[in-house]
């Protein structure tokens, strides 16, 4: 029989269709990846044509130049050339009876995660995605540090169907006037669930899951990724962190390099056993100002784009997963990674 599972965090309905699930091997590509070249001269995002791009605002230096791609950075940050919100737009608001309006002020950069066009997270060495990560808390402190800022969100795009426009390896970050009423409303269920019960609702989910472990896919010293009980979609997975902090900045050097296994791990996972699906990945954190809450915990979300939302979903928010968590973690735990 189908079942209804409540994801407590966003309080929303999903159904697990049991009765059409399909098997987790069932969502393997199937379609030949084309060849991409390590260098595209093309690309604005390959070395050598960073005139193509904005004047960078940080970069890390490449040591080892026996890369395919010999270039003289490791990891690049940019100014979006089609940035969403314009950080030189003074910030007003205006209400006019029932419309609301704020200038487009806002920050929206880049990372470019690699000088090699073809590579991908997984396939990264591990110190190299420490260097991202390192990268995204740089990033997300000095963004906070701009008064006018109200929220910040990184993310990572990866495929055609996840909304990339470029193949090249990166991530975004863009900081807002305003916090996303998606984000206020997690908050506010959090802060609901922390006055009725006295704890941190993700602390909680996170010790069930791992009691409960059929849903555990990758744990590693400070961090586990699991895919949600209620998981919206199929093989959605969360990296928690284990200790309890509110702000992604105030990781620690030691979870740094932790998070780089968890994250690669997982992401390798799926690379492999799903033959390198599109997927889109955010961080969701609380403010620097925030970061003493006891009610929220960040999070990563990772979202595989295995199946396209339709009519149903749109009209009623309730989502309709044709997969079983339980056998989808257990599938991405016996994938075995040779690297």
């Amino acid at each position: 029989m189908p079942e209804l599972r409540f994801n407590p965090i966003t309080k929303e309905w999903v159904i697990i269709a049991t009765e059409r699930a399909k098997r987790p091997e069932d969502f393997k590509s199937r379609v030949r990846k084309k060849d991409i070249p390590h260098f595209v001269d093309t690309c604005p995002f390959c070395p050598g044509n960073e005139t193509k791009t904005p004047e960078e605002v940080y970069r890390i230096p490449e040591l080892d130049q026996s890369l395919q791609a010999a270039s003289e950075w490791k990891i690049r940050v940019v100014p979006n050339k089609f940035a969403a919100l314009h950080r030189k737009a003074e910030k007003m608001r205006i209400n006019e009876g029932t419309k609301h309006i704020i200038s487009g002020f806002g920050i929206h950069d880049i990372i470019i995660e690699t000088p090699l066009h073809n590579m991908t997270t997984a396939l990264l060495p591990l110190d190299h995605v420490a260097e991202i990560i390192r990268t995204y808390k740089r990033r997300f402190i000095e963004l906070y540090s701009e008064p006018k800022i109200g929220h910040v969100i990184i993310f990572k795009n990866h495929g055609e169907s996840a909304g990339t426009s470029l193949e090249h390896p990166h991530s975004q970050i863009i900081g807002t006037p305003v916090t996303p009423s998606q984000v206020r409303n997690r908050m506010e269920e959090a802060i609901r669930f922390f006055d009725i019960t006295g704890e941190c609702m993700l602390c909680k989910i996170m010790a069930e899951e791992k009691k409960e472990g059929t849903r555990v896919v990758v744990e590693t010293e400070y961090f586990i990724a699991f895919i949600p009980y209620a998981a919206l979609t199929p093989f959605h997975t969360w990296i928690f962190p284990k200790r309890h902090f509110a702000v992604f900045s105030d990781i620690a050097d030691e979870e740094i390099l932790d998070l780089a296994l968890n994250l690669k791990t997982t992401l390798a996972k799926l690379y492999i056993g799903l033959n390198e699906p599109d997927f889109n990945y955010v961080i969701r954190s609380n403010r620097p100002t925030d970061a003493r809450s006891e009610c929220f915990h960040w999070y990563i979300s990772i979202i595989p784009r295995l199946t396209t939302t339709a009519g149903f979903e749109m009209g009623s928010g309730i989502f309709i997963n044709t997969t079983i968590p339980e056998e989808n973690a257990e599938y991405l735990r016996e994938v075995k990674i040779p690297f």
